[in-house]
């Protein structure tokens, strides 16, 4: 894997797209020496990735609106769920 240099205030000033959209390592330089790595951790998501996220999340809703639930009658399921499980998990100690 090839890695791409950057100067320390390019990295600094651009950090959020570094950080969220490298994917491979860059050698961060300061007057043409290089001074450490940044190494991305997971890859950026492929088209295809996306799009099957997308296509997901298109499913979940038609699925809700079929059974006729909202987001948030299901964050709330699914915290009072959290809440029981932790009763019983105290209850054992």
């Amino acid at each position: 894997m090839s890695t791409q240099s950057v100067g320390i205030r390019e990295f600094r000033d651009k950090l959020a797209t570094y950080l969220l959209e490298s994917d491979k390592p860059l050698a961060i330089t300061r007057h043409g020496d290089t001074i450490g790595y940044y190494l991305p951790v997971r890859p950026k998501p492929t088209a295809t990735q996306l799009e099957e996220i997308r296509q997901a999340g298109v499913r979940m809703q038609e699925m809700m609106d079929a059974a006729g639930v909202t987001e948030d009658e299901i964050i709330e399921e699914f915290q009072r769920l959290r809440k029981d499980e932790r009763r019983e998990k105290a209850a054992v100690k």
